[in-house]
């Protein structure tokens, strides 16, 4: 299986992330042929909430969003509360929305892109405590195992993870959506 052959997908992430949400979607996208990096604030490596502990490839700071084919942002609180709070990090974030790239999202995640301001007239899920957050920036929020909003994915929790890997999967095999959301 090799529909994502060729293809550089950015974890962006950073300590106390929801571990499965960084493992479960790196190896679908590597089992699907793409190339994963992942991309942080931190130096060295990044621990999660559960004791994951992984490389960082490359620092946001010095990151390119053209480089990439797609984005994927694990939750977790911790980690989203501190991305969000990092400037390199959000205009990372915001840089594949401008390009149209497939952006995948989950959990906590959410917060970087309601603080890049990406989030408007969009349909999203997320754990349902960022419900109000994502209203507030403009959003259409839902309670669904998974949503796409022209090549914006998400899911709620690790327990969405096989159907948000299956539909992250599909955008980043689609590639750049052209839409109203530029």
């Amino acid at each position: 299986m090799a529909e994502l052959e060729g293809k550089n997908v950015a974890f962006l992430l950073t300590d106390g992330f929801e571990d499965s949400e960084l493992t479960s979607p790196w190896g679908a996208v590597t089992q699907a042929g793409a190339r994963a990096r992942l991309v942080s604030p931190a130096d060295q490596k990044v621990t999660g909430k559960n004791g994951h502990t992984q490389p960082v490839d490359q620092a946001v700071a010095e990151a390119d969003a053209s480089a990439f084919d797609a984005l994927v942002l694990p939750g977790g609180v911790v980690n989203a509360d501190h991305l969000r709070l990092d400037q390199d990090a959000v205009a990372f974030a915001k840089a594949f929305f401008e390009a149209q790239k497939p952006v995948a999202v989950i959990c906590h995640g959410a917060w970087i892109l309601i603080e890049a301001d990406v989030v408007r007239d969009r349909t999203i899920t997320s754990y349902p405590s960022l419900r109000t957050d994502l209203r507030n920036a403009g959003a259409t929020w839902v309670d669904e195992e998974v949503v796409v909003d022209e090549g914006l994915v998400s899911s709620r929790t690790p327990d969405d993870l096989p159907a948000f890997n299956a539909k992250t999967i599909e955008e980043i095999a689609e590639g750049p959506h052209a839409g109203q959301h530029a």
